[in-house]
């Protein structure tokens, strides 16, 4: 509801235009049950006179009913529109209320404070750009408090009031209130770097909320509204870089031919070179076309039509970008996901992955992390429950158009969808691609010199032709052993030959990787970058690696060149690995020592397109090397 203003009743044409170009600020509400989010905001609407007359007196007649004065009004219930809510005067689901001032208009978000209502809480967050965090004066920090300061710092948000309610309870002692800010600045050292502004109030009575309160005197920063008045509105969706996902193609006629949908951030100007993912065509913008009539610039969230000077093929889920600011394109990612549904999240069990106008098939391949959102603590999970938050890997069908939530909440974030229910199953925020830097580009103008050495000079000098030979297979298997063999044939043979282990890339340049999928993966991707550049010299390359991921493997042979790469599963099964394997991996997995292992506690995805297979786990090394030897003979690659 917007405030009172001399100009509704003079030039109601005037008070709306004025209204119509007011900053929007988006907030929520949060804190432990009864510390007073619905009375904080009740007595805010009440003491801007943004409530209409009627709902008071329905307030007023359900405070004796309901109402926790002793009949007297009790503001929460402007807000508590459940009747439940009111039978149990806590809030369950999220109550949105409207309201302006002579500057701002400002949407709430009333979230509930009960650790069951988790999913509602994060469904609020999710929108807001101001966090309020309520905590009881006689309390102090809690387990939700802990709770609600994570999930808003992990869903984005970077401006936090912190509001210690209930003051007048402790005698608007001003060492409660610095405990208290002493308590939380602690905590905040855990989470993610954002603005905080402590303030002491009394919602029940009004103290700080709208106007400065005389009982404490000591405390000289702004009121509660001043805070929402004053705040920077953030404003960096429309100074990001230019993301616009189609949601409809306009063929209204055979003349015309516009691309629908609403700005997710950035902005984009007539005449504007864009380029559509997934398909890397280009063209220039014609027209931004709108019901107004054609605009030179747009900005987000403003939904306008595109219309391109070329007839580029693009269609619902795919998405405009600038040429130079190009998302990621993965169908495998990493994301924090709050989990929402009754049924428990397991990996393999496959949903409806929805992210912006794109929907598609999807699984998730293995949970990373759970994180204890009462310690921030995390630990291996097997699954994840209902209001439970965890990190996990998931595997989409048709590739995702993506930033990482962090730099872009409109294209970072997705929501699980139930294949039977169609139920939301899960909220999610992409942290990054699973499978490394395969798709960054170089910065800058950047061209490799040509070599004055042929190609066809380095083969006759060598007697043989590039290749990398990629040996695949579980830790165990017998890669590097195997590696080992056949370099030291083909060496005796005369040839130019090296060899490329996974464990000894990580002893040197690849020292600053861990194990999660996405480390894995640039692992394996810088060691190929260095294949390639053997291979440009004439080299035969060797390289072992578990590579257990098909699309790793995939971009793999891209990067290399599909003439130059040959494939070798190594198929020794896991129990056989186990007895074999000489550092120790499983046994330190089984006493925790170590987590992400392929094939175990994450899958190995078996390549089903190999070029040799080799059950090395039955046949002796010697016949291995053997076959591999014989195979780059075959295909003319020694002579």
């Amino acid at each position: 509801m917007s405030h009172a203003s001399d100009l509704i009743a003079k030039d109601i044409e005037s008070y709306l235009a004025q209204h119509e170009k007011k900053e929007l600020l988006r907030f929520l509400t949060c804190g432990n049950v009864d510390d007073g989010k619905s009375t904080l905001i009740g007595r805010l609407l009440h003491d801007t006179h943004a409530i209409y007359e009627d709902q008071l007196a329905a307030v007023e007649s359900d405070s004796k009913v309901h109402g926790t004065q002793g009949g007297a009004i009790d503001l929460a219930l402007l807000v508590d529109g459940l009747k439940s809510e009111r039978e149990q005067g806590i809030t369950i689901d999220v109550a949105y209320r409207y309201f302006s001032t002579e500057r701002r208009k400002f949407i709430i978000a009333d979230t509930p404070g009960h650790e069951q209502y988790t999913r509602n809480m994060a469904t609020g967050a999710s929108t807001a750009d101001l966090a309020v965090i309520l905590i009881d004066a006689r309390k102090g920090v809690t387990t939700q408090t802990r709770r609600h300061s994570f999930i808003t710092s992990l869903l984005g948000i970077r401006q936090v009031i912190v509001a210690v309610n209930k003051m007048d309870l402790v005698g608007y002692s001003e060492e409660r209130f610095r405990e208290i800010e002493r308590d939380y600045l602690d905590l905040a050292k855990k989470l993610p770097e954002r603005a905080q502004f402590f303030l002491p109030m009394s919602a029940l009575l009004g103290d700080n909320v709208v106007s400065q309160s005389v009982h404490m005197p000591w405390y000289t920063g702004p009121s509660f509204l001043t805070l929402l008045d004053t705040l920077p509105v953030d404003s960096a969706v429309g100074r990001a870089v230019f993301r616009f996902p189609v949601q409809y193609v306009n063929r209204p006629s055979h003349d015309f031919r516009g691309f629908a949908g609403t700005i997710a951030s950035g902005s984009v100007h007539k005449g504007d070179v864009i380029t559509s993912l997934p398909s890397g065509k280009s063209s220039r913008v014609a027209r931004i076309v709108t019901w107004e009539g054609d605009l030179e610039t747009a900005v987000a969230p403003q939904a306008v039509t595109l219309t391109l000077e070329d007839e580029i093929d693009a269609s619902r889920g795919d998405l405009f970008v600038h040429p130079d600011q190009r998302a990621t394109v993965s169908t495998s990612v990493e994301a924090m996901v709050v989990w929402m549904d009754d049924r428990p999240l397991l990996p393999g069990r496959e949903y409806f992955l929805k992210h912006n106008a794109h929907e598609t098939p999807a699984f998730v391949k293995r949970i990373v992390e759970r994180v204890d959102v009462n310690t921030l603590e995390k630990s291996p999970a097997p699954s994840l429950g209902l209001n439970e938050i965890g990190r996990v890997e998931i595997q989409t069908s048709r590739p995702l158009l993506f930033d990482p939530y962090s730099q872009n909440r409109a294209t970072g974030s997705f929501i699980l969808i139930d294949r039977i229910t169609h139920g939301t199953a899960g909220a999610g925020m992409i942290t990054e691609s699973a499978i490394g830097h395969w798709d960054d580009k170089a910065p800058g103008k950047l061209a490799a010199t040509p070599s004055t050495v042929t190609a066809s000079e380095r083969s006759a000098r060598y007697g043989q032709k590039p290749v990398t030979v990629l040996i695949t297979g579980l830790a165990g298997s017998g890669k590097t052993h195997l590696a080992n063999l056949v370099e030291r044939r083909l060496f005796d043979m005369g040839k130019s030959v090296v060899t490329l282990d996974g464990q000894a890339m990580r002893l040197g340049m690849n020292r600053d990787l861990g194990y999660s999928a996405a480390d894995r993966s640039e692992n394996l991707r810088r060691s190929m970058e260095v294949a390639r550049v053997l291979n440009n010299a004439g080299l035969v390359v060797l390289a072992s690696f578990v590579a257990p991921e098909k699309e790793s493997r995939r971009r793999s042979k891209d990067l290399i060149g599909p003439d130059r790469f040959i494939t070798v599963h190594l198929t020794a099964p896991l129990d056989a690995c186990e007895k074999a394997d000489k550092s120790g991996l499983y046994s330190d997995l089984k006493q925790g020592r170590v987590t992400n292992v392929p094939g175990v506690t994450f899958p190995y995805e078996s390549p089903d397109d190999a070029d040799l297979t080799l059950d090395s786990h039955n046949l002796p090394a010697d016949e291995c090397a053997a076959r591999i030897v014989a195979e780059l003979t075959r295909r003319g690659l020694l002579f």
